[in-house]
């Protein structure tokens, strides 16, 4: 399995501290003054002023992301920036990719509200020989260099789908708590997710998708109106990590704890307690960290002209080792991996 968490890297102990100090620089969007700039070819004037603009900031999942993002510019000596909306919408990050490409930064590292919402700006961007560098949530691949994929589609899918039927013993009634109705990702997993119900779990049925657009008050309340719409639900899957501490925020409370399953993606310190209290059973994800220090990577390797995101490529990503561009310019990270009770005090993200 190609998850990765830091404590088992023999050269990365010292990553995790940077990490964890770099959470409150990113929350606030403080950025490393480390660096240099200028050209964009490679060597020492390499342009490694790379901006992350994950989908909105105030996101845990997005502050560890951005954090390796910063542990990874940090060791090769680049420039780290991080903006973003405050909710998350397509416009806001237009904005944001328009100024960037303005203040010639070597790359821009986007997690899409929208597969195409975004793409003239990143056009832009490109013509203007800014690197584009798609993480978490993919555009359209015309619009991007490489976009690094945290994980099978499928995989991320089905694991989902086998955690809700185990927890409910193969059948009822569940429901998806999405995140905006336009996510790349989301949408894409919840496609596979009906896909592999239908195919394989014939007696589970899927009575309706929300979305609470990646908001802790939408989510919760989301969470509220599906159980008061489907007094039958036997299970909640939420393959967002806003809306999986939302749902398990709802019903920790409710006299639907222990009865109604809730499963998707989450990280573990969010969901600590709701694992220990028996709320939740277990959820899965990566991590997210590591996400953001390969994206960062694949940047560096743009910038330098190691690789154009040509089916083939391969490069470098520090303490993750080497990595090849697959078909569309897509790198995958590696494999769900499934957090309970047994094992969730391993990890601190």
């Amino acid at each position: 399995m190609l998850f990765r968490t830091h404590n088992t890297r023999k050269t990365r102990t010292a990553a995790v501290a940077a990490i964890a100090l770099s959470l409150a620089l990113v929350a606030t969007g403080c950025s490393a003054e480390s660096g240099t700039s200028g050209g964009t070819d490679g060597g020492g004037d390499a342009n490694l002023a790379i901006t992350f603009l994950p989908k909105n900031l105030g996101n845990p999942y997005f502050d560890t992301s951005d954090a390796g993002g910063e542990t990874a510019i940090k060791e090769f000596g680049g420039t780290f920036a991080e903006v973003g909306p405050v909710e998350a919408t397509p416009d806001g990050q237009v904005s944001y990719i328009n100024t960037l490409t303005q203040q010639g930064v070597g790359a821009i590292v986007v997690s899409a509200n929208d597969p195409k919402a975004i793409g003239g700006a990143l056009t832009e961007a490109r013509d203007a020989g800014v690197k584009v560098v798609t993480f978490d949530s993919d555009t359209d691949p015309e619009y991007r260099d490489v976009f690094i994929n945290q994980a099978d589609a499928e995989g991320i899918a089905k694991v989902q789908v086998d955690l809700i039927a185990e927890q409910i013993g193969d059948a009822g009634e569940v429901a998806i708590l999405s995140a905006s109705a336009n996510a790349t990702n989301q949408n894409a997993w919840i496609k596979l997710m009906e896909e592999e119900l239908a195919t394989n779990h014939p007696n589970i049925t899927l009575v309706e998708t929300v979305y609470g657009d990646d908001d802790d008050q939408t989510s919760f309340d989301k969470t509220a109106a599906l159980l008061q719409s489907h007094p039958n639900l036997k299970g909640i899957m939420s393959p967002t990590t806003v809306g999986i501490a939302a749902a398990a925020r709802y019903l920790q409370t409710s006299e639907y704890k222990g009865t109604v399953a809730l499963t998707g993606l989450g990280t573990p310190n969010q969901l600590r307690d709701y694992i220990e209290d028996g709320t939740v059973t277990a959820f899965a994800l990566w991590n997210p960290a590591d996400l953001g220090y390969l994206a960062a990577y694949a940047a560096k390797a743009l910038i330098e002209g190691d690789i154009t995101g040509a089916d083939g490529d391969s490069f470098d990503a520090g303490e993750l080792g080497e990595f090849t561009v697959g078909a569309d310019g897509v790198v995958l990270l590696g494999d769900p991996f499934v957090f309970d009770k047994a094992n969730i005090g391993d990890f601190d993200f």
